[in-house]
């Protein structure tokens, strides 16, 4: 764990103060109507319906927000002091059995206040994940009582994605309702969460919590893991089923229940958030030795169309929201495309080997828009990147809404093969300045480039050469050029524009074949003034 992974961590800080510890009995004493009490009690039978009668239960009462008991030389320990405080591996659950994973767990303290209740789930019968002092070592902090009942604030599960013989970590659930993983030879970027609730709302943004986790036992050779998950906030109780999948690339099959409270017209379904400070397309006011510094490059969708995007991210001056209308959406994700070591430099951080995350839906998603946030950034240190599925209609309250998807954590995922992909965009000044004149009022001209490869553009030199089609909603676009790459199969898309007094321009840039057909997915840019 490193001080981003914390600093990310800390979004859930808003909603800390509501999340406190729930104890074995606390949860079953929550939900005492008849419900069943399983979110901490010992031998409790467990069954595939048991996660959502809690969050039914739950999204039927008024949401209680609990009281933190976590004593004070954890609650204001600092970061070196939290960061000093390490699972030892050698009480891993499932450790010796012979099993393909292992758990570890966080303990809590710093910005992670909430306990989170952990059961081990066996032969149909779910109990507690018992804590102990002596599960960690507390380096600088200090240890609590040996009798300390504390409890944890997340897990990590480990698995030998990379070697035989090693158990590499693959995925934590750590704050609020996020989580990360990664496919092998990765390291932690971006994260998903269980739900978003009023993002860049400037009423503040709503953190569901995770509250409770069942991790069901793995067979020998099983080749995935299965866990639930309870998520409460004040708008909205949901149940969660992961399946996960490590391997080159890690997949998870998600499937959410949700039971709102209250009407919610902005939910955020299946949500990413990753950082974005700046590349080639974006180094206005960048005095950085890096070439780039981002998690993820860029939005991909496949809409319901069929049509192939990607958005290239921006780091703003200020926050900027983006919808993608679509219906039954076949996929979106916040991707990593550039994946040289020269295209970062930067030995440490190694943002080269950063996972991208693709939403694969599965069944009915109906109506709705791909919704993107971009938010400025001064460091590296902050996520401001956020993607998520909306709905058309507001989640009605009182009711079930049900969504499933594969949550694809991939160096790059295929959607439509024949086509070439954007492969880097950049942005300069026009040079010379009197090439494409300036608005007097207006803002300087801009030269795009926009590199593409792959595809069927890899055998395009027997073919008619591709032209290039270039779309602005406002300003005036001049000198659109397409051109063979230096490296053969792969085009270039130069175009200028003079945005004149324009605030905001809308781009969309795409090579076609001589039958009018596309060569290549579409390229989406927002120009800000």
């Amino acid at each position: 764990m490193d001080r981003r992974e914390l600093l990310i961590a800390g979004l859930s800080l808003p909603l800390a103060a509501l999340a406190s510890p729930l104890r074995a009995s606390r949860l079953s004493l929550l939900l005492d109507q008849g419900v069943q009490k399983a979110a901490g009690a010992a031998d409790t039978v467990f069954r595939p319906e048991t996660v959502p009668a809690l969050a039914r239960a739950l999204a039927a009462r008024a949401f209680q927000p609990p009281v933190s008991d976590l004593p004070d030389a954890l609650r204001g320990i600092a970061y070196d002091e939290y960061r000093d405080i390490r699972f030892d591996p050698s009480h891993s659950l499932w450790r010796g059995e012979g099993r393909p994973f292992q758990a570890q767990f966080f303990h809590r303290g710093f910005l992670h206040l909430q306990r989170v209740e952990i059961n081990e789930v066996a032969a149909g019968i779910a109990r507690p994940v018992a804590y102990s002092p002596d599960l960690f070592s507390f380096g600088g902090a200090a240890k609590p009582p040996d009798d300390a009942d504390l409890g944890f604030a997340g897990f990590r599960l480990h698995a030998p994605i990379n070697r035989p013989d090693y158990f590499d970590e693959v995925c934590a659930f750590l704050g609020a309702s996020y989580f990360r993983a990664v496919g092998r030879g990765q390291r932690y970027g971006l994260s998903a969460r269980g739900l978003a609730l009023g993002t860049a709302d400037p009423a503040g943004e709503e953190f569901p919590v995770f509250k409770a986790f069942w991790l069901e036992r793995p067979a020998p050779g099983a080749a995935q893991i299965r866990l639930h998950a309870l998520m409460d906030s004040p708008s909205a109780a949901a149940a969660f089923a992961f399946v996960i999948h490590p391997g080159s690339d890690t997949v998870f099959e998600v499937s959410m229940r949700l039971y709102p409270r209250v009407d919610l017209a902005r939910a955020g379904i299946a949500p990413l958030t990753s950082m974005f400070q700046f590349d080639a397309g974006d180094r206005v006011g960048i005095d950085d030795y890096r070439a780039a510094v981002h998690d993820s490059d860029g939005l991909a969708l496949l809409n319901g169309a069929g049509e192939q995007l990607w958005r290239p991210l921006r780091n703003p001056a200020s926050v900027q929201e983006s919808l993608f209308l679509d219906r039954q959406p076949r996929g979106f994700g916040l991707m990593q495309r550039k994946r040289a070591f020269n295209d970062y430099g930067d030995s440490e951080a190694r943002y080269d080997l950063r996972p991208s995350a693709w939403v694969e839906p599965q069944g009915d998603w109906g109506e709705g828009a791909v919704h993107l946030f971009e938010l400025p950034t001064a460091d590296e240190y902050q996520d401001n990147i956020v993607a998520f599925w909306r709905p058309r209609k507001p989640l009605v309250a009182g009711r079930e809404h049900r969504f499933d998807y594969r949550l694809h954590w991939c160096y790059r995922h295929p959607w439509n093969p024949p086509l070439a992909r954007v492969d880097a965009t950049r942005v300069g000044a026009v040079v010379p300045a009197g090439r494409l004149p300036t608005a007097a009022a207006g803002a300087a001209a801009r030269r795009f480039v926009i590199d593409l490869g792959g595809g069927r553009l890899q055998d395009a030199v027997a073919a008619p050469e591709p032209r290039a089609e270039v779309q602005a909603s406002a300003g005036r676009v001049a000198n659109v050029v397409a051109q063979p790459g230096a490296v053969a199969g792969t085009w270039r898309i130069t175009f200028e524009l003079d945005p004149g007094s324009e605030p905001v321009i809308e781009l969309r840039a795409r090579l076609l074949g001589a039958d009018g057909s596309p060569l290549s997915e579409t390229w989406l840019y927002r120009w800000t003034a």
